[in-house]
């Protein structure tokens, strides 16, 4: 928290309020020339003296405190949203070349096409799955950091099957499709379960997105309608691409 930056947000934040200085003083228990000199930029309080104004003005400083901490991953919060429209291009690709090589068969393009295709789907997803991950530390929410992980990891798993398979014997598509059609499923109901919980803290959005979740994975989960879950999971993405868009502004404005 550097000033003049910190002397401005308090001095804004207490006419938000309709404190005076003196009023302000009376409830963090510091003097008038304290206040004055913090609000004008002339010292850099300590942490506890920045800790009892900001609660003194009924503002989280441990949501500050993380704020301040992921400011550097701001720019990256930003990329994430752009490789989740990516991902989202992109899967419709991966779907047709999918559903032409394990339901026609045949490999609708080269193999390096396909593993091109793969690739990105895997780099943007990753990028774009781990913002959640900062997003779970941002609002305390353990359960979203696990889902987060898990979805990444099963992903990696899931295309480096799909790459492998081109050159060596595997398991059957026969039974790795639905073994991993009911591990995303079980993984994508407890992520939209952890989304919802981000309700109170941003809105509306992760609710919508969080059912669309609960809704894809259990689709998944009964294998026979999983085509239908991937498709209740298209606008999944494109709310969750707005929750990241959203918290990166949230971040941007409430930056000390």
């Amino acid at each position: 928290m550097k000033q003049p930056e910190l002397g401005k947000k308090i001095s804004e934040l207490r006419k938000s309020k309709g404190l005076t200085q003196e009023e302000l003083v009376d409830k963090c228990n510091l003097n008038v020339r304290t206040i004055q000199r913090i609000e004008a930029g002339d010292v850099t309080p300590r942490r506890y003296t920045i800790k009892a104004i900001l609660e003194a003005l009924d503002y989280d400083f441990e949501s500050i405190e993380l704020i301040e901490s992921t400011k550097h991953n701001r720019q990256f919060l930003k990329l994430a949203w752009i490789f989740g429209i990516i991902f989202f291009i992109i899967g419709f690709f991966e779907f047709g070349i999918d559903y032409y090589r394990f339901y026609e068969n045949d490999v609708a393009y080269s193999k390096s096409i396909y593993i091109l295709i793969k690739t990105t789907v895997l780099i943007s997803y990753i990028i774009f799955i781990y913002r959640f991950v900062i997003v779970s530390d941002l609002f305390k929410n353990s359960i979203l950091k696990i889902t987060s992980y898990l979805l990444g990891f099963m992903l990696f798993l899931s295309i480096g099957y799909d790459i492998t398979s081109l050159f060596y014997e595997t398991i059957s598509p026969e039974i790795i499709l639905p073994i991993e059609a009911i591990s995303f499923g079980f993984i994508q109901i407890i992520f939209g379960v952890a989304l919802i919980k981000l309700q109170k803290n941003i809105g509306n959005i992760p609710l919508v997105a969080g059912i669309l979740e609960i809704i894809t994975g259990a689709l998944l989960v009964t294998v026979i309608f999983a085509i239908a879950g991937l498709i209740v999971y298209i606008p999944a993405i494109i709310f969750e691409v707005i929750i990241l868009y959203k918290v990166s502004e949230t971040i941007k404005s409430n930056s000390l």
